[in-house]
């Protein structure tokens, strides 16, 4: 196995030689450059896993240096080396790319240990880097897969589809079916029409797509996610919109599903546009899945009247939701959205095989 590769930087020959020779005495590879031509060189013609580079260099500094070296080889990790304790030179090391930042003056064995977590760092980010395209590639995959199928789908299909969905993430009975009919009534009483409010139907119904590329291990995890796993869960909008996007009769819907988590004071995600960019489906879709939600049993709580959810959804127009559309909302009769549930409840005790959850709106 090859063993761990550093390059030394620094303009002092002395101190440069000192730090390669103690590190090829703990068993590393390691070379010396004395300007940042001269290091670009050596790292066009060999990896290094390490580069311990001076903050003060000739020409370019040492973070000038690095900006330009981590850009050209980003699998190398960076530790910058100063005789000045600066706090501010440290973050800015830090910001543009270095994993540590040593003071002179230094033993070898702290160089040495520097460079050890350094380089366990870098490995570590890298590992997960590889994990991260292969998850990325298998989602094209099976997303080009899906587009395909989604191209000649019947209702039925879309239906059974998003029912999987729903239970397999543990959603109410028939949500998404539900968000999908709210919206195209909601959509019909503010003047959309045709085609457009079939549109936004499908865009309520497979709101969601995207998270066949989430993980299981955070999609269905029973606490609460940490930060790490909030990034990854708040891409499934961007993860979604790319399956339909390439299905032509879904384009209409796929800006629906990009931008379904959008909140009216700009505050929501995955591009935190505000009041009218965001597209009128996604804000009508928001009222209605915040309709859904409170008013349908979950194992932890009983759904809220219908009074109590008119009442929060007005509450948050201005805020969450788009106030013209609340407006309309609160025009509909409240016997309307329960006609809505109850007709998809009937259709799917005749529906024979589908899926159900123990959670009943």
């Amino acid at each position: 196995m090859r063993s761990t590769r550093v390059l030394v930087i620094d303009d002092e020959p002395q101190l440069r030689t000192y730090v390669k020779d103690g590190l090829l005495e703990l068993g590393y590879e390691a070379e010396e450059a004395g300007t940042s031509a001269q290091a670009l060189g050596h790292m066009a013609r060999k990896f290094f896993d390490l580069v311990v580079c001076d903050v003060r260099m000739p020409h370019n500094g040492g973070i000038e240096f690095l900006k330009i070296a981590a850009a050209l080889h980003p699998e190398t990790g960076f530790v910058l080396m100063s005789g000045i304790h600066n706090l501010d030179v440290a973050v800015e090391a830090m910001r543009s790319g270095a994993l540590d930042y040593v003071c002179k003056p230094f033993t070898i064995q702290q160089i040495a240990t520097v460079a050890e977590d350094a380089i366990r760092r870098m490995r570590e980010r890298t590992s997960r880097n590889l994990h991260t395209i292969r998850v990325e590639e298998s989602f094209i995959d099976r997303g080009l897969e899906l587009a395909r199928a989604l191209s000649d789908a019947s209702e039925s299909t879309l239906n059974a589809l998003v029912a999987a969905l729903d239970v397999h993430e543990h959603e109410t009975e028939a949500h998404s079916r539900r968000v999908g009919e709210y919206a195209m009534h909601l959509a019909g009483t503010m003047g959309a029409i045709g085609p457009e409010k079939e549109d936004i139907r499908k865009g309520a119904l497979l709101h969601d797509i995207g998270k066949i590329g989430i993980s299981d291990r955070i999609l269905l995890k029973p606490s609460k996610l940490n930060a790490e796993e909030w990034i990854e869960m708040r891409r499934h909008p961007e993860m979604g919109y790319w399956i339909l996007i390439g299905s032509p009769g879904l384009r209409g819907a796929s800006a629906i599903v990009l931008s379904h988590h959008e909140r009216w004071d700009g505050n929501g995600y995955p591009n935190r546009l505000r009041g009218a960019n965001i597209p009128l489906g996604a804000r009508i879709f928001s009222v209605v899945d915040a309709l859904d939600a409170l008013t349908s049993d979950r194992p932890y709580h009983r759904g809220e009247t219908y009074e109590n959810a008119r009442k929060e959804i007005e509450k948050n127009a201005g805020t969450q939701f788009d106030p013209d559309v609340v407006e309309h909302f609160l025009r509909v009769p409240p016997a309307v959205w329960q006609d809505i549930r109850s007709q998809i409840a009937r259709e799917d005790l005749r529906i024979p095989g589908q899926p159900r959850c123990a959670a009943t709106a």
